[in-house]
């Protein structure tokens, strides 16, 4: 779940890039699933941007479908 203090982090980033593994693993739990927006505290645009990147990532093969 992401701190108040890694909300104001999450807010100033520009672009979501689906390379940037560490940046969207902040958004996955535990099992692989991505959060939802009351758990993470983005805007829904935001989030929308964020799904985008994690299921290309997935189909890129840098993040994993289900943990292991």
């Amino acid at each position: 779940m992401a701190h108040q203090a890694e909300r104001e982090e999450i807010e100033q980033k520009k672009f979501v890039d689906y390379k940037d593994v560490a940046y969207l693993k902040l958004f996955t739990n535990p099992h692989a699933k991505i959060l939802p927006r009351k758990r993470t505290g983005v805007t829904s645009k935001r989030q929308r941007e964020i799904t985008q990147a994690i299921k290309r990532s997935r189909y890129m093969a840098l993040l994993p479908y289900i943990a292991s």
